[in-house]
């Protein structure tokens, strides 16, 4: 799947938005979306990372903030599939920057929607053996 130009969504991002979309869509989208989606927010919050990983960190929120991207979250299943590419490519940029407490953050954050074992499912999302 090609990305869209999240970039350009950047202007959709908020953090009443944000936390108003996760708390809407958490267990449809699983605990992979949301632990990708929390790392990247409270990393947006650490002053511990780059202004251009910011940037791109807004727009992959915003993109996930908007109705409008290329498949509609309305869409089961594949509606929210564009939105975890996107979340899942800039995680991957920006991962070796996320400090640990951020991680642990996002990951204690995940038992407000999930039980014990679907939080286990975060622990493959960037296993070093597995390829993106």
């Amino acid at each position: 799947m090609e990305l869209p130009d999240f970039m350009s969504y950047a202007n959709k991002f908020s953090q009443k938005g944000f936390v108003e979309k996760i708390s809407r869509i958490a267990k449809r989208a699983g605990s992979k979306l949301v632990y990708a989606a929390l790392v990247l927010y409270y990393t947006l919050q650490s002053d511990k990372i780059a202004v251009k990983d910011k940037a791109i960190i807004i727009g992959a929120l915003g993109y996930l903030i908007s109705p409008l991207d290329v498949i509609p979250d309305a869409i089961p299943i594949a509606g929210l599939g564009d939105d975890m590419a996107v979340l899942l490519y800039v995680l991957n940029k920006v991962w070796g920057n996320v400090p640990d407490d951020v991680k642990e953050k996002a990951k204690t954050r995940l038992n407000k929607w999930f039980d014990e074992d679907e939080i286990n499912e975060i622990e493959d999302l960037f296993n070093p053996d597995q390829s993106m």
